[in-house]
């Protein structure tokens, strides 16, 4: 039998009288999904009503969403969340939080009560097939934000900066340095274990990662932890953080989704901003992954977030196209986007390149 898992980038709800109208127009993609996953960016706790005061001290126009808008998720049939970013802050917010996810039957991954729960992986099961779910966040305050023995926070994957000056600057003042990046050795090797851990316990893995900058380009740590998943042992990386979207990577037959973009996003800064997403649906079956169907989507003038159709769509999917080119590996192409053959010493995978009766645009990604 096969299954659908549906996977979108960030999603804040607030300010909606009913919260349910947030997935109006993409209900086609999220009811022909059996299992939909997604990251919640912002805390279902409330906001402050005292401006002096901001829901996070280091964010002065952030503002927490209230905790009915669960009611949008539940509407909309979504079935987990990740919590591991940047805005679920402080912890005590994230425990409230938590608390109306739990209430309203919506899983959850990437942040907990202490480091064990923040660690602990999702896992669903559909008609006999295990989705196992992970979360982290490398964007993060460094301090009180990670989750540690016997303290709250969220799943951290954190990573250093440093910079190398141009080697004509001494020559061409103001020349930019180049910027390198890599993950705390610690927290990768922890990711890693989870992943293998998990393998166990599932038939099909996604590691969902909160990193980047936004623009174009991919960081060095981005491309360290999403390889390192898929060496553990992670079918498919969902990344997301930048609001924007970014390139796609093929790394030995299996995608890394450096930035699935925005995909509900109400917080009022980011009104006309960071318009365009991805959403995924993964088709799985005898309990394999198959093949991945991209659909464009676009925040309108009203805010609402609809699938593109047509030239728009297209537009979209080029751009992810020209992005994923830089990649090494085989590259995405929005009609048929084929990776590299798998290595039959590690991966055991039968060829497939049958797609699922979905009436919108797509591109779709086969495992050969």
């Amino acid at each position: 039998m096969s299954q659908i898992l549906m996977l979108a980038g960030d999603v804040n709800l607030q300010g909606r009288a009913d919260p349910a109208t947030a997935f109006t127009h993409v209900l086609d993609l999220l009811t022909a999904a059996d299992v939909r996953f997604v990251n919640l960016e912002g805390a279902l706790c409330g906001a402050g009503d005292d401006p002096r005061a901001p829901d996070i001290a280091h964010k002065p126009n952030w503002r927490h969403s209230e905790p009915d808008m669960v009611t949008g998720l539940s509407a909309a049939g979504i079935d987990a969340v990740s919590v591991a970013n940047n805005v679920t802050f402080p912890p005590s917010a994230m425990l409230r939080s938590l608390d109306t996810l739990d209430a309203a039957g919506i899983a959850h991954c990437g942040g907990g009560t202490d480091l064990d729960e923040a660690h602990r992986p999702v896992v669903l099961e559909r008609d006999g097939t295990r989705f196992g779910l992970l979360a982290y966040t490398s964007i993060c305050w460094p301090f009180g934000m990670a989750a540690g023995q016997r303290t709250a926070g969220v799943a951290t994957l954190r990573a250093s900066t440093s910079y190398v000056p141009d080697l004509r600057s001494a020559e061409v003042p103001g020349r930019p340095p180049r910027v390198l990046t890599e993950p705390y050795p610690h927290e990768l090797a922890a990711m890693i274990r989870d992943v293998e851990e998990l393998r166990a316990r599932c038939d099909v893995l996604v590691l969902s990662c909160h990193w980047g900058v936004a623009g174009d380009d991919v960081c060095d740590y981005q491309k360290a932890i999403g390889r390192a998943a898929v060496d553990a042992g992670a079918d498919l990386v969902m990344g997301h953080g930048p609001h924007s979207l970014q390139g796609i990577e093929v790394y030995h037959g299996r995608p890394i989704f450096y930035s699935l973009g925005n995909f509900v996003f109400d917080w009022p800064v980011m009104a006309g901003r960071h318009l365009d997403g991805l959403v995924l649906h993964c088709r799985v079956d005898e309990r394999r992954l198959r093949g991945v169907e991209v659909h464009p989507v676009r925040r309108g003038p009203d805010n609402d977030v609809r699938p593109l159709v047509g030239d728009e769509a297209r537009s979209v999917l080029d751009r992810v196209a020209a992005l994923s080119a830089r990649f090494g590996s085989a590259p995405f192409d929005p009609a048929t986007f084929d990776p590299a053959p798998f290595d039959p010493a590690t991966f055991d995978r039968a060829a497939t390149t049958a797609e699922i009766p979905v009436t919108l645009p797509q591109a779709v990604y086969s495992p050969s």
